[in-house]
């Protein structure tokens, strides 16, 4: 499943970097939660709990089975 989840960040990645940041996967633990860490501009963006749960989440549960849940790891 992480190779999976790394995959979709791969393909979003472009739009992240565009404005100055990047994501970083941490971990996809047994129950389907992926650790992700917002790194760059999108660290301290006010728009990241956005970018997280509206783009990233709903990308990977769209594209990955089994993803329950989403965590932004500071």
């Amino acid at each position: 499943m992480q190779e999976q989840v790394q995959e979709v960040i791969n393909k979003l990645r472009p739009f992240l970097l565009r404005d100055g940041g990047d994501v970083e996967l941490i971990d996809v633990d047994d129950n389907g939660v992926v650790m992700l860490r917002l790194m760059g501009a999108c660290g301290n963006c006010p728009s990241s709990t956005i970018t997280l749960k509206a783009g990233i989440e709903r990308a990977l549960m769209a594209e990955v089975p089994g993803i329950t849940e989403i965590e932004q790891v500071f």
